[in-house]
């Protein structure tokens, strides 16, 4: 793995990105054969996330991909408040309970794996590969990329309709734009990290009955406002690029 990476970081992250997606895919099906949701998805992703942080850490990659805390004030990042906002948006229509017990578990499990592979992949591996020679174009590849591997969904049988695809893809680009600026500026992926986590686990919990198209798009705008207010708060009160890069 170090040979690959020490030869191109993203011909590197390219081949991860294909490996995360082609497990995901083949995750679905085995989860009905097991007859638990969920759980070879948290198998395979708790998998995936374990090699990731072991190359890191082995190669003391841990600072460059900002698995560690920022050096500057939570108060210069509004104390990330607006992140908050973004986690309680599965709760705007209520809370329900959508899956049994050993569901919930396996979920929780694949989310917080999740949340970890895809910002290390994303925000990390795939940002910095590009960085160097256009922050611009990085930080568009990097969330443009990030949102359309959601199409995904569509075909691995998820079971996710259309709709809800187009405004998971939307949402998440506008989240990985804002995501790029917290770990460019920032020098942590530690809160994208526990954002994205957070996000995803609370769709366990989210209450779907009686969510209209127009509640969808309503709600969408708003996280999409909230999204871009903050990015903009950001690139304007923090230094243009973090000294360690």
């Amino acid at each position: 793995m170090m040979k690959l990476y020490n030869k191109s970081e993203l011909a590197f992250t390219l081949i991860a990105i294909a490996v995360y997606c082609v497990l995901q895919s083949m995750a679905n099906p085995m989860n009905q054969i097991t007859g638990i949701d969920y759980s070879m998805s948290a198998v395979f992703c708790v998998s995936q996330a374990v090699l990731l942080l072991c190359f890191i850490m082995k190669n003391h990659l841990s600072q460059d991909y900002g698995l560690c805390r920022s050096s500057i004030p939570s108060k210069c990042f509004l104390y990330y408040l607006p992140l908050a906002v973004l986690i309680t948006r599965n709760f705007w229509n209520g809370v329900a309970f959508n899956f049994t017990l050993t569901e919930t578990i396996c979920y929780v499990i694949y989310m917080i794996s999740v949340g970890f592979i895809e910002e290390v992949l994303f925000r990390g591996f795939l940002f910095k590969a590009i960085v160097k020679d256009s922050v611009r174009m990085a930080s568009v590849i990097s969330s443009v990329t990030f949102g359309l591997g959601h199409f995904l969904n569509l075909i691995n049988g998820s079971g996710m309709g259309m709709a809800e695809n187009l405004f998971q893809i939307t949402g998440a680009i506008a989240i990985g734009f804002l995501f790029v600026i917290l770990y460019y500026r920032g020098g942590s992926l530690l809160p994208c990290i526990i954002t994205h986590s957070l996000i995803n686990i609370t769709d366990a919990f989210s209450d779907n009955s009686g969510l209209t198209v127009g509640k969808s798009i309503v709600f969408q705008l708003i996280l999409l406002f909230v999204t871009v207010a903050y990015a903009f708060i950001l690139t304007r009160t923090l230094p243009e690029k973090r000294q360690d890069a």
